[in-house]
């Protein structure tokens, strides 16, 4: 992929909102530019947000249609209209139909509070606790066909504390989400990452299954990372 002078990008969310802003406060500096905020819920906080900065927003109330095609349709009529490079899912509580995803294919990426492949779907934090993991964290994957199955491009850890609850640990989740977000866009408008049959590629090279991994707040690049010799 060729580098984007601005990455035009479509944020769908369906709640407060709190990742959209920390790539409100990225863009400013970054090679990304937000052309619309897309809620599926008209009470969604996160509309004010978009509002605030001047950003375009749309409601498409999934309760308004009798089928997720129907929903499903709607949306990707509204997305090609403003002809985005890159959807970004950020607290969008919608599954997505196999035909929009293939519509989009390689343009979605969607960020999951869990260490994926481990415990994709709902309640992840409460799940990570009953497991007995000792740690917990974040992915930020495209998005396939597959719930949270898609191709992992990154993950970020925070330890599980003996005294945690699912409210302690999202919390400290939620830092880490605002923090790899903004990043890993960045990464798509500089085209550096894309998708290519079915594996995340960055600097040309296929990441390994799990991705690149984050620590302390930095990016180990790919040049750091055995990768397998099957990719």
């Amino acid at each position: 992929m060729n580098q984007l002078t601005t990455c035009h990008i479509v944020v769908l969310i369906s709640g407060s909102g709190s990742n959209l802003q920390a790539l409100i406060g990225n863009s400013i500096a970054s090679n990304y530019k937000i052309s619309a905020v897309i809620s599926n819920n008209p009470d969604a906080y996160g509309l004010q947000r978009a509002e605030r900065d001047g950003i375009p927003v749309q409601v498409i109330n999934h309760r308004g249609f009798d089928s997720r095609e129907g929903f499903d349709l709607a949306l990707s009529n509204a997305i090609d209209e403003i002809a985005p490079d890159l959807i970004v899912l950020a607290g969008f509580m919608r599954i997505l139909g196999t035909e929009f995803v293939k519509h989009f294919s390689g343009r979605i990426i969607n960020i999951h509070p869990s260490l994926l492949p481990k415990h994709p779907g709902i309640d992840t934090h409460q799940r990570a606790l009953d497991a007995g993991d000792k740690e917990h964290g974040v992915s930020v994957h495209f998005v396939t066909e597959d719930l949270d199955g898609g191709p992992i491009i990154a993950r970020d850890r925070v330890p599980i504390l003996k005294e945690d609850s699912a409210q302690d640990l999202a919390a400290r989740v939620l830092e880490k989400e605002h923090l790899i977000y903004p990043k890993v866009v960045s990464w798509f408008a500089s085209g550096r990452l894309y998708m290519k049959a079915q594996h995340a590629i960055l600097d040309g090279e296929p990441l390994p299954f799990t991705g690149v991994e984050v620590h302390r707040d930095t990016i180990t690049e790919p040049s750091d990372i055995h990768l397998p010799d099957h990719l």
